[in-house]
């Protein structure tokens, strides 16, 4: 059998981007599947490519048998036949016979044909597919091919399309048709037709790649990125260390007149990103977070929930806190410890007891009263509420602590972040401002209520006191009350 096969194998190998050798492997498996669907087994089936691959030929091999002798027509040929076909051919010989497609019948030819569609449909997405999954992680460089209603931005990557979906995007970047587009690849998968392969502009992975491009101290890891946290758009926090203590982080990562990271703010439309030095210390990498703030000092208030105040002049607490928060909150994500930031004013006006400030402030100081830096990541004990701690958060001994309550841990912590340290305090603050409580959900306040009525027996006084809103913070207070319980503001009340 004779076929012109070599255009289409080339042509093969450039379009789909499939081996030179894969392809003639299916070929032949192709050409086994109808030889097997006409003959009934493909075990004699012999299938020999030109060297150029211009031809294929086609052989049936079989056995010359006696021609007394019973015999199978399609691996076995009489010795009769055999002579005639080859002169010298003997009992026990095996001969080539030709066999020509065109005595295939139609049904064989059309499941080649279809088996071939599927073989080189399965083929081209396992290549893609090894291709693509081996980009993972990386930056790679496309250009703009549509966009969908819901935001939705097609790449053209290569021999693909990658999907860069709307939540993906930076909200400083629009794109025409031919822009190019440096992407992050960030998943890649099979599907049902072809290829998915997800792109993000937005992933802080995108800048840790710019940053190992553009620094080489980065890409020889004599400077680490410890940690990247980003709101793309606006702005990022990068905290990176030196493993040489003669290289500054900061200074390799900004280069020589900020020219290191103005190419890579350039490369994601001039979005912000502050570079600062990691500190095993909390209280200076606290300090180091809020950045470009100046910060006049960190109090550790709850080691054991991660909560710390930042103190602030007042011409930068604008600066620390940023646009909407943004400054702060990257700075909490950074650090994964709750930062509030005061005014010294402020922090003095706080409800915090001289002796649990110290508590607090003492833990990074040993013995001989210096600060403690460890290398070793910092890991605290859970918390245990003892008696004495209970005056520390302004508990009177007659209240119930919500410690004492079956709560858990985690619903204690956020009870605490709100200053809610007894069940007196979180009876007296209505559904409304409960309701405001912005880290603490629904299901959460029940489960509160539930457990409160299911092991406190709350008996409300015969003679009830008037009760009040705190002008400062809008908590309940009564006549007899000099000092708001929630805010810790002054008060004092006058007959009109």
């Amino acid at each position: 059998m004779a076929t012109d096969i070599g255009d289409a194998v080339r042509a093969m190998v450039a379009e789909k981007n499939i081996s030179e050798e894969l392809v003639i492997t299916t070929i032949e498996e192709i050409l086994r599947a109808a030889f097997k669907r006409k003959f009934g087994t493909d075990e004699n089936a012999v299938i020999q490519f030109s060297d150029d691959f211009t031809t294929v030929e086609m052989a049936s091999r079989r056995l010359v048998v006696d021609d007394d002798n019973w015999y199978n027509e399609v691996t076995e040929i009489p010795y009769s036949e055999a002579v005639a076909l080859h002169e010298g051919a003997t009992i026990g010989d095996e001969l080539l016979i030709p066999v020509d497609l065109k005595d295939f019948d139609r049904i064989s030819v059309q499941s080649a044909k279809q088996r071939a569609h599927q073989s080189f449909r399965d083929i081209q997405k396992d290549t893609l597919y090894s291709e693509y999954k081996a980009k993972e992680g990386m930056v790679i460089i496309g250009y703009f091919r549509r966009q969908l209603p819901n935001g939705d931005i097609y790449v053209d990557i290569g021999n693909t399309e990658g999907l860069l979906p709307k939540r993906n995007q930076s909200s400083r970047e629009s794109y025409q048709s031919g822009d190019k587009i440096k992407c992050y690849v960030e998943k890649v998968e099979k599907a049902e037709r072809g290829l998915r392969v997800i792109l993000s502009r937005s992933s802080p992975e995108l800048l840790r790649r710019l940053f190992e491009v553009e620094v080489p101290e980065i890409a020889q890891n004599q400077v680490d990125i410890i940690k990247i946290v980003r709101e793309a758009g606006y702005r990022s926090k990068v905290a990176v260390a030196s493993r040489n203590d003669e290289i500054d982080p900061v200074g390799a990562c900004v280069g020589l007149k900020g020219n290191r990271i103005q190419t890579i703010m350039s490369e994601i439309e001039g979005e912000k990103i502050d570079i600062l030095r990691y500190d095993p210390n909390p209280v200076n990498y606290i300090r180091n977070a809020l950045s470009p703030a100046q910060v006049r000092d960190v109090v550790i208030i709850d080691k054991n929930i991660y909560h710390a105040v930042a103190i602030v002049d007042e011409s930068q607490l604008s600066l620390a806190i940023g646009k909407q928060g943004l400054n702060v909150r990257l700075a909490n994500k950074l650090v994964d410890w709750m930062i509030d930031v005061k005014t010294q004013e402020q922090f003095e006006e706080m409800d915090i007891a001289k002796e649990a400030r110290y508590r607090a402030e003492s833990i990074f100081i040993d013995e001989d009263g210096q600060e403690y830096y460890s290398d070793e990541p910092v890991h605290f004990e859970e918390p245990v509420f003892i008696e004495e701690e209970r005056a520390d958060f302004g508990i009177d001994e007659d209240e119930i602590a919500l410690t004492e309550l079956p709560l858990g841990e985690e619903l204690i912590a956020k009870l605490h972040f709100y200053d809610i340290y007894t069940v007196e305090e979180f009876i007296n603050i209505d559904d409304e401002q409960l309701a405001a409580l912005e880290n603490l959900t629904a299901e959460e306040l029940i489960r509160i209520k539930d457990t409160i009525t299911e092991h406190v027996d709350i008996v409300e006084d015969d003679d009830e006191e008037m009760q009040y809103i705190c002008p400062a913070c809008g908590g309940i207070i009564t006549d007899d009350m000099d000092i708001c319980p929630h805010c810790g503001t002054g008060l004092a009340f006058e007959e009109e």
